[in-house]
């Protein structure tokens, strides 16, 4: 593989353009959530109805998912990530201009292409290199891409404090426009064992599903995502209603599970070639929990404020960090032959209990329960992320060696 050299589509992409493919998915995701309540009053629908922009998204980008990686193994990386990018630009368009619900989320459900950002940067990162180096580099791209949702919902907040929520589509759009043109100009097809066919690269399925390597990666990736994503469907209910904050003020909540994520990315990136992946995964799932312990901690001993909730989710995102990269790179390294296809597969699942676990988490949430439910489901989520680490140390031999 050639040395990157940026805005040279004929070398491998720079590491900018992984990171900006990578925070424009997050970002689709998250800069309008503290501008939720503020949109079903627009809309004149309940909380719950509109939080289907949240769970239906992640729904509908596991689906999305599954279609991505065989794309990109077929046809390459390149042109898998600008059709994405041309139908989240439309679908942008569509959104700023919604006046009925149906609309809206018909428009955000076409959004879900932008996730083939975050699926191939991954492939990509592995056509480069090997797998303890792909933990490594995977771990700085996602340290560079939390500085997009770590701002994320607070540009949304402020947006939607001073024009309203469509805003927030709008500063999309623009951004979107802007990331188009870098991956126009710097990204190099990195994929050089294409497919046949796809019945010759669906063929090759079985021997993916049937390996205990892919489905014990795969379980950590879900049930760590898990936390976040039930984190992200209460956090809003908690922080509008329970706490009564502005969306601006809710906004800024968010930063402090943004910069644990970051702080992790940067130490997974740093020491994930020296301690091994499995190290990196078992250390951050623990620290996952304890981050959990802590705001429940609180609320049990009657202290109720912003800072005791929502400050500790700073550990949730460290551990959310180191875990991460190394678990993906275990799931793009089983096959590295189907490195895009086991990205998008196990992408899928994970976005598919996301989703389940953001409508449970949100749904279990009501004034009188308090936050407490939904650090349960962190919780939960925290004890079975080491349970599939445990696995894949201990529970099998092929996968232990």
């Amino acid at each position: 593989m050639k040395t990157a050299r940026f805005l040279d589509r004929r070398s491998p992409p720079h590491i900018v353009t992984l990171v900006a493919i990578a925070g424009l998915s997050a970002l689709t995701m998250n800069i309008f959530l503290p501008s939720l309540p503020s949109m079903a009053k627009d809309f004149g629908v309940t909380y719950g109805t509109i939080q289907i922009l949240i769970s239906g998204y992640i729904a509908m980008t596991a689906v999305v998912q599954i279609a991505i990686g065989p794309l990109s193994d077929r046809f390459g990386r390149r042109p898998t990530v600008i059709g994405s990018l041309v139908i989240l630009l439309l679908a942008t368009l569509v959104c700023m201009v919604a006046t009925d619900i149906y609309t809206l989320v018909a428009a955000r459900m076409l959004q879900t292409a932008v996730v083939a950002g975050i699926v191939l940067s991954r492939a990509i990162v592995r056509d480069m290199v090997p797998m303890e180096e792909a933990a490594s580099m995977i771990g700085y791209v996602t340290m560079g891409m939390t500085i997009v949702p770590m701002i994320g919902p607070t540009l949304g907040g402020v947006l939607g404090d001073a024009f309203g929520w469509r805003a927030n589509f709008v500063a999309l759009f623009a951004l979107g426009v802007v990331v188009l043109a870098l991956v126009a100009a710097d990204l190099g097809e990195t994929n050089r064992n294409r497919s046949a066919s796809f019945s010759a690269q669906f063929r090759a399925w079985p021997g993916l599903l049937a390996s205990p390597q892919f489905w014990g990666y795969t379980a950590v990736v879900t049930f760590t995502s898990g936390a976040f994503f039930a984190f992200l469907g209460g956090a809003p209910f908690i922080g509008a209603t329970l706490m009564h904050m502005s969306p601006s003020t809710l906004g800024l909540q968010f930063i402090f599970i943004a910069a644990g994520y970051m702080a992790g990315n940067f130490v997974s990136g740093r020491y994930a070639r020296r301690y091994g992946t499995s190290n990196m995964m078992l250390a951050g799932t623990i620290a996952m929990i304890v981050g959990t312990l802590v705001p429940a901690a609180f609320l049990l001993a009657g202290v109720g404020s912003a800072l005791a909730f929502f400050g500790p989710q700073v550990i949730v995102g460290f551990g959310n960090g180191l875990t991460l990269p190394s678990a993906n790179a275990g799931v793009v390294s089983v096959k590295p032959h189907l490195a895009g296809s086991a990205s998008g597969l196990s992408g899928a699942i994970a976005m598919g209990g996301g989703a389940g676990t953001s409508v449970f988490a949100s749904s279990i949430l009501t004034v009188e329960t308090g936050a407490m439910p939904m650090l349960l489901v962190m919780l939960a989520c925290g004890v079975l992320a080491v349970a599939a680490i445990l696995y894949l140390r201990y529970g099998d031999p092929q996968v232990s060696e």
